[in-house]
């Protein structure tokens, strides 16, 4: 199986030293794993989608204006 190098802030590294008991390389690689799967479902369903690139920034545009209001407190 091939090794990655996975750099994290020295204060993490002192609390993951702590529990010994777990393995943080499973760990990293099921999350990987899992972001990986989650990234294939997404493409999987957008390849099936009919909207337009232009479609797609409309909505977005849209969401992040209706986010920033409602997490500036203007919404309804």
């Amino acid at each position: 199986m091939p090794n990655i190098t996975l750099s994290i802030p020295e204060e993490l590294h002192k609390k993951m030293k702590q529990i010994t008991e777990i393995r943080w390389s499973e760990i990293a690689r099921r999350a990987i794993e899992q972001r990986i799967n989650d990234l294939e479902e997404m493409n999987r369903i957008a390849s099936k989608s009919k909207l337009t690139q232009k479609d797609v920034d409309e909505i977005s545009k849209k969401i992040k204006t209706r986010a920033g209001l409602r997490f500036n407190g203007y919404s309804n």
